[in-house]
């Protein structure tokens, strides 16, 4: 069965499901040369079929398979890449909505993939939700002077956002209460929408999952090095050159920059401090004056570095000796504090002083048989995709679905809740972040999450 909107553009064909939802699929909401920022789409004729997924981002294998295991086939790769989907209860009414922004360094992922079915938050919480596909990698985020200009990735999401403001109310959706949410980097991606200018009021809630924000958008120097090493690699003119080839490039770009052993997993293809964000050292402060206007949830989990460490060629090599085993360890913790914890705490310190709703949490739940432990990206099966789609996931090795089940209840229930009233209180007692305060909760198993947390 089939429903049939009208948007600006046109009309959309969507999929009604077997439990009653209804998704639309590979949506446009922009289009973009190579390089060039997006542009609205142009009207189509008749009745654009949204029942199959759009076309990803060109991207490289992903990057936390191993630890997520892999995220499937069938979805083909293209430039013309700037789609969403929609999955709705109904078209009718005024629902809050949530926008889902994919991690994946940004140079892998989709927001279209498997992994973030959003059905159970949908349904479980009558929301609309959607998920944004954009620009990754050397297409996305390169910064050369006359070729890109850098943050074209960002300026696709926030593309997608005004997009959601203009036609979500035809799929059943409250352009006022739209709550954006992201992991990884994609949650990197939302404190620069809280930075940027250009993207406010376009949200009014925001979930930033295990956001890197020691990792301060690249400067001007970053930029060009970077560059530097994607145009040695290429040799061709990044303007006309095959997409395999910028790919490979890309590639030997990301390298070179990790250094020796590949240590140095900083994303190299990144948000650069230009348009539409503001300059060096004034990205989270600019963020920061948003916190009357956007409610805030952010948190991290407890292992954050092994999704990048453990297993690393060079680390397993370390580890193999005993006298150095311990020491690897503390450089994962230590890693995580400065790169994750740390500087979550300190955004949620300035939200918080001035004058806005910010909760804070810790992920602290590990898989009994997973050498990851409480990893990046552990909490993503909780929240969205289902058990087909995470079947193969080694961080959950020795998990029993129905556990993660009912862990996942509760955290979905309060995403949802805080979706819906800017409080994430309907699973239990979680209150709003204090300056210098640890993580608020900790969620460590249905039992006992979520649960105040009283120690750092």
């Amino acid at each position: 069965m089939t429903d049939v909107v009208l948007i600006s553009s046109g009309q959309l064909r969507g999929e009604r499901t077997a439990d009653g939802l209804t998704v639309f699929r590979g949506v446009p909401f922009a289009r973009a040369a190579r390089f060039a920022p997006p542009e609205p789409v142009a009207p189509w004729d008749g009745v654009f079929d949204a029942t199959r997924h759009g076309p990803i981002s060109p991207q490289p294998p992903y990057r936390a398979g191993a630890v997520m295991g892999e995220p499937g086939s069938g979805l083909v790769q293209s430039e013309d890449c700037l789609n969403l989907t929609v999955t709705t209860p109904g078209t009718e009414g005024r629902r809050p909505v949530l926008v889902w922004i994919h991690g994946g360094a940004y140079t892998t992922g989709a927001g279209s993939l498997g992994f973030y079915d959003s059905a159970k938050l949908a349904l479980e919480g009558d929301v609309v939700v959607v998920g944004v596909n954009y620009r990754l990698g050397a297409l996305g985020y390169l910064r050369l002077d006359g070729v890109s200009p850098g943050n074209l990735g960002l300026l696709d999401q926030i593309a997608a956002l005004r997009w959601v403001a203009a036609e979500i109310a035809a799929f059943g959706g409250d352009p006022r209460r739209v709550t954006v949410f992201g992991q990884s980097a994609g949650a990197h991606s939302i404190a620069c929408l809280m930075a940027a200018p250009a993207a406010r009021g376009l949200f009014h809630r925001a979930i930033l999952q295990s956001p890197p924000l020691g990792l301060k958008p690249a400067g001007a120097r970053t930029a060009s090095r970077i560059a530097r090493y994607f145009t040695a690699a290429l040799r061709a003119d990044p303007r006309t050159a095959p997409v395999e080839e910028i790919l490979a490039a890309q590639q030997a770009a990301i390298v070179r920059a990790a250094g020796p052993g590949g240590l140095y997993s900083v994303p190299p293809f990144c948000p650069t401090a230009a348009g539409p964000l503001p300059g060096p050292g004034r990205w989270l402060p600019s963020a920061a004056e948003a916190a009357r206007d956007v409610d805030v949830i952010i948190g991290t989990t407890r292992d954050e570095m092994a999704t990048f460490l453990t297993g690393k060629p060079g680390v397993v090599r370390l580890e193999a000796l005993p006298v150095l085993r311990r020491g690897v360890e503390a450089v994962k913790k230590t890693t995580t504090h400065w790169v994750f914890e740390r500087p979550s705490l300190r955004f949620a310190d300035q939200l918080a002083e001035a004058g806005g709703r910010v909760f804070t949490y810790r992920f602290d739940w590990a898989a009994p048989d997973s050498v990851y432990g409480a990893c990046h990206c552990v909490e993503l099966p909780f929240l969205l995709g289902g058990e087909t789609a995470w079947a193969g996931a080694p961080m959950l090795a020795g998990a029993d679905w129905p556990e993660v089940e009912a862990l996942g209840e509760l955290l979905r229930a309060s995403w949802l809740s805080f979706a819906r009233t800017g409080s994430p209180e309907a699973a239990g007692s979680w209150p709003p972040h204090t300056p210098g305060s640890p993580a608020g909760v900790r969620w460590s198993g249905p039992a006992r999450s979520p649960r105040p947390s009283t120690t750092p």
